[in-house]
């Protein structure tokens, strides 16, 4: 099974942390975004992967490299250039989609929990949905009552339906999806401005190819602070997550479930629970809770709920809620 997986986006609404990393590179629960992607793909036993790069695609490159090249998965790079929405991505992958009879599609800001196995064994294509309060902000599918999926839409206007896309596909027909992204990219037919691989898919419909849902146990769209949170404080109360190994102070207080990373210093402080701490960070004298703190950051005299804090950080002094990107000091006890 080839995934293909888009990672270009400038992700604006993770400001100011994707001023120096791509939003799958953020880290959340002890590792990026695209590393639980990559990682829960591996286990279900997918071993060719391309990523579309955009924005700061020589730091996904190095990231995947540095990490998976040891690993038996057949990796490749495509650059998506311009940048024109997921639909134009996917075209920009046409020559390796063309490789294959089937390809599974994960955007790479998203990480979802689902049957697995039942999605990739499918022998039609199957679009990954939950229901959703505000249907009106994604791709929606319209189903009808055989199970098959008779519309999709792109953030429609007036929803007729509440399934949302939830950025996991698996298309059992990849030349006719080659077919459906050159269509819409050569006819230049874009909806909010992009090519939507929503619209794509719909020319598959169209062309009748067969789609079912499948709908996901739990969705963690990590294109913002508070979603990010909130898949931070879920991935870490998994029952599977790993305990920290970190040798701690005496003086700290662990709430779990907490994530440390390595060569960590927690002193004088009370951490958790739902918080990561990147490697090499120093915490004293502090108390945080429900937070993503990076690697080489320092903390001294601080009270922190519901913030996440960029690699590299100084922060002193005070109680806040904050979002504070990388290589950023920040001194409150003058």
């Amino acid at each position: 099974m080839k995934a293909i997986i888009p990672v270009a986006g400038i992700g604006i609404r993770l400001r100011p942390h994707t001023h120096t990393q791509p939003k799958a590179l953020v880290p959340v629960a002890g590792k990026p975004i695209l590393a639980h992607i990559v990682d829960s793909l591996i286990e279900a036993g997918v071993d060719d992967f391309v990523f579309i790069l955009g924005y700061l695609g020589n730091k996904i490159e190095t990231f995947i490299k540095s990490n998976y090249d040891d690993k038996p998965v057949n990796i490749t790079f495509v650059a998506q250039e311009p940048r024109e929405g997921i639909g134009h991505a996917i075209w920009s992958a046409r020559e390796q989609i063309a490789q294959t009879d089937e390809v599974l599609i994960v955007l790479g800001d998203t990480v979802v929990n689902l049957d697995m196995a039942t999605f990739l064994k499918s022998t039609d294509t199957i679009l990954g949905i939950k229901k959703v309060n505000r249907p009106g902000n994604f791709g929606v599918a319209e189903v009808n009552a055989d199970g098959f999926v008779k519309k999709l839409i792109e953030k429609p206007r007036i929803p007729k339906s509440n399934l949302a896309l939830v950025g996991i596909y698996k298309i059992a027909n990849s030349q006719l999806l080659n077919e459906a992204t050159s269509y819409i990219v050569e006819n230049n037919i874009k909806t909010l401005g992009e090519f939507q691989l929503t619209d794509a898919l719909m020319y598959m419909l169209e062309k009748g190819e067969k789609m079912r849902t499948l709908s996901v146990e739990n969705w963690y769209d990590c294109g913002k602070k508070e979603s990010l949170l909130e898949a931070n404080a879920i991935l870490l109360n998994k029952p599977d997550f790993p305990l920290y190994d970190a040798q701690l102070s005496p003086t700290a207080i662990i709430i779990p479930p907490v994530s440390i990373g390595k060569n960590c210093q927690l002193n004088n402080s009370i951490i958790g629970p739902n918080v990561a701490i990147g490697d090499n960070s120093i915490v004293t004298s502090s108390i945080v809770r429900n937070t993503i703190v990076g690697s080489y950051s320092e903390l001294n005299s601080t009270v922190l709920d519901t913030s996440i804090i960029g690699n590299d950080t100084s922060l002193k002094g005070m109680s806040h809620s904050l979002n504070i990107g990388d290589n950023t000091e920040i001194n409150f006890t003058n």
